[in-house]
């Protein structure tokens, strides 16, 4: 069923568990995601970033999910992943998106406060959704070979920073930078869970935690326990798909039917949104 972000994040709040926004770039992985969701009993994000939505198209997705999510028995959202402009936001509220996000963390902060502001007051007047970001989590979503990058402190979301920001910018949720990085690296990312434990204490809005694909598990289900509601889940998903199109390509590689190369590829999808299910907590709650 179609569902509010607000309500969803309410109840993952309430009885601690996370829930997965799961990115995805065609409908056949849109399709894989709901699907799973639906079989584990979980609330379920799924969401296309800015590039991931100019691919597709604003129109086709809203609509996709729309008729998908419809045959569900439990909640779906589909989410705006780090809209960087009015317009992007625009193109998905138009759309039929009903949450949005808005990442104006490479601006200054007088900058970042009144896009997100602006972004806030469009969005509410509609019923919409909104999540902002302060701090600045580095990275990119795709397979590092370097390690984990170094975070800079100044990068890192200062819970009175972040209470301010809140409150001038009346948002929803708030994404922050707490050790997180988008991407996979060699190792696992840690958390500054004290930081986290900081911001809980003076934000009461939501909390999103951003570059699930790399952080260590331990460290997920304390920011869940502390405070994170929702979690991203992006390159996983992508190197699930293209290693599943590249084993049946290599396998069978005269094969030019593409209902016959996708299988293997959502079957990992699969796979790797059950796992990221059971380890939020959001398994058997519908």
């Amino acid at each position: 069923m179609v569902a509010s972000m607000g309500e969803i994040l309410a109840r993952a709040k309430k009885d601690k568990y996370g829930v997965g926004a799961f990115n995805f770039t065609n409908i056949e992985v849109l399709e894989t995601i709901l699907k799973t969701a639906k079989r584990l009993r979980s609330p379920v994000i799924a969401e296309t970033s800015e590039s991931e939505m100019n691919f597709l198209g604003a129109e086709v997705i809203a609509a996709s999910f729309n008729v998908l999510a419809e045959k569900l028995t439990v909640p779906a959202v589909l989410h705006l992943d780090h809209g960087k402009s009015f317009s992007s936001v625009e193109m998905a509220v138009s759309a039929g998106y009903s949450s949005v996000h808005i990442d104006g963390s490479l601006l200054t902060d007088p900058e970042n406060i009144k896009i997100t502001r602006a972004v806030a007051d469009y969005a509410g007047e509609r019923g919409i959704f909104v999540e902002g970001e302060i701090g600045r989590i580095p990275g990119t979503s795709t397979v590092h070979k370097q390690e984990g990058m170094k975070i800079n402190l100044t990068d890192l979301t200062d819970p009175s920073a972040a209470a301010s920001f809140f409150a001038a910018t009346k948002v929803n949720c708030l994404a922050v930078s707490i050790g997180n990085l988008h991407g996979v690296y060699p190792g696992r990312e840690r958390l500054d869970l004290n930081r986290l434990g900081a911001i809980t204490e003076v934000v009461r809005g939501f909390l999103s935690l951003h570059g699930g694909s790399g952080i260590c598990e331990a460290d997920v289900k304390s920011a869940i326990q502390l405070g994170i509601q929702k979690i991203n889940v992006n390159t996983e998903l992508r190197q699930a798909f293209i290693g599943g199109i590249r084993s049946e390509m290599a396998a069978n590689p005269e094969e030019i039917r593409p209902y016959e190369v996708l299988p293997e590829a959502l079957e990992r999808v699969a796979k790797v949104v059950e796992e990221k299910i059971y380890l939020f907590g959001s398994d058997g709650k519908y």
